[in-house]
C-alpha cells in the first residue's frame, strides 16, 4: 500500500502553496537547529566549558536533527490541526518492510557508488565537508555511527519524507512528491558542503539518488521506519568506512 494522506484538487495554485510550504519547512527546519546549536554553544562558552571536536558535532546533531526537525514536524501539524499519526505514517515492520530494507539499503549503496565511480573515472570535482575535520577525526567518527540510527535518519526522515514528501504528495501525487521532496533534501545540505559551484552541484546530485530510493521506499511500504532504517545504516555504513580508512588505511580518505 502506499503512503496515503488528505489529498487536495490539483491546481496550479494549490501546487505552488504545497512547494512553498515544502520550501518553508525545509528552511524553519535548519534555522531552528542552527539557532539552538548555537545557543548551547553560547550558553556552554559562558560556564567556562570548552567543547570538544566531537562534542560539538554531537551537540549539532542533536540540536538539528535530534531538536529541530522533530520541533519543526510537531509545528507544521500543530498549524494545520491534525495528528502525527493520520499524516506521518509508522508501525513496527512487517516481513515485506524487512525486505525493503535490505533491498534499499544494498540499492543505495551501489547506486551511489556507481555514481562516485563515474564521477571519478570523468574527474568533476566533488565537494567536501563544511566540517571536514570532524569526518577526518577517528573518534569522533565512532559516534556518528550510532548517532546514523539514533538522530540523522529519524530526523532528516522525519522532516523530508514525513512532512515535506507526505505535503507534496496532497498535491503532486505519490511520484511527484518522491522526486520533489528528493530535490529538496539534496539541496538542502549545501550547508554541509564547501566548493565551487560545479562541485557543490556534482556532490548534490549524488545525494539526489540515495534521496530517491528513500521516498520510493516510503510511498511503497507507508510505514517511515522503512527510509529511516535504510537511511541510518547508509550513513553509518559511510562513516565506517571512513573511519577504518583513517585507523587502517595508507592514505588520506575521500570524505563522503
Amino acid at each position: 500500500m502506499a503512503a496515503t494522506s488528505t489529498s487536495e484538487t490539483p491546481t496550479p495554485g494549490g501546487r505552488l502553496r504545497a512547494i512553498v510550504v515544502a520550501v518553508a519547512v525545509v528552511i524553519v527546519g535548519f534555522v531552528l537547529g542552527i539557532v539552538i546549536t548555537l545557543l548551547a554553544a553560547f550558553a556552554l562558552s559562558g560556564l567556562g566549558i570548552r567543547v570538544s571536536l566531537t562534542a560539538a558535532t554531537v551537540l549539532g546533531l542533536v540540536a538539528l536533527q535530534g531538536v529541530g526537525f522533530p520541533l519543526t514536524t510537531l509545528a507544521y501539524l500543530r498549524l494545520r490541526g491534525i495528528t502525527f499519526g493520520s499524516f506521518v505514517h509508522t508501525r513496527l515492520p512487517t516481513l515485506r518492510d524487512v525486505g525493503w530494507i535490505v533491498g534499499g539499503y544494498l540499492l543505495v549503496l551501489l547506486l551511489v557508488f556507481t555514481v562516485v565511480i563515474a564521477i571519478a573515472s570523468v574527474g568533476a570535482p566533488t565537494a567536501s565537508r563544511a566540517n571536514q575535520a570532524a569526518f577526518q577525526d577517528a573518534g569522533t567518527l565512532i559516534w556518528l555511527v550510532p548517532l546514523s540510527f539514533l538522530l540523522i535518519g529519524p530526523g532528516e526522515e522525519l522532516l523530508f519524507r514525513g512532512v515535506v514528501q507526505g505535503r507534496l504528495r496532497e498535491s503532486f501525487g505519490p511520484v511527484g512528491a518522491v522526486i520533489l521532496a528528493s530535490a529538496s533534501f539534496a539541496p538542502a545540505h549545501i550547508l554541509a558542503l564547501n566548493g565551487s559551484i560545479q562541485a557543490l552541484a556534482v556532490s548534490i546530485g549524488v545525494l539526489f539518488v540515495p534521496a530517491l530510493v528513500l521516498g520510493t521506499a516510503y510511498e511503497r511500504t507507508d510505514n517511515l521506519w522503512v527510509p529511516i532504517i535504510i537511511h541510518g545504516a547508509y550513513d553509518a555504513t559511510l562513516f565506517g568506512i571512513v573511519y577504518l580508512t583513517l585507523r587502517y588505511g595508507a592514505t588520506q580518505p575521500a570524505v563522503f
